[in-house]
């Protein structure tokens, strides 16, 4: 099965756990994390579908490529890594 964690940097907002799913894209695996969790989703995902633009996606150390449609195919045993951008300095 897929594996999606998310950035501990994401807990300080709302409960982010690991979560396992069968999925065949990376819009299947963040809808069964959103789930889970249904508050994850406007953390990820903007008003769209699309992923926030302080989003970034990993698929088996990856950056994921189509951040409107999530259509990047999954592994079934795929470690998908979602992470907010930090600014600051």
């Amino acid at each position: 099965m897929a594996l999606v964690e998310f950035t501990p940097q994401l807990r300080r907002f709302v409960d982010a756990p690991s979560c396992q799913c069968k999925a065949a894209t990376l819009g299947e695996a963040l809808d069964a994390a959103f789930a889970e969790q249904p508050r994850l989703r406007g953390y990820i995902l903007d008003e769209q579908g699309h992923l926030r633009v302080n989003v970034v996606v990993f698929i088996d150390g990856k950056r994921a490529r189509d951040l409107r449609g999530l259509s990047d195919p999954l592994r079934v045993d795929s470690r998908i890594h979602v992470l907010q951008a930090l600014s600051g300095g």
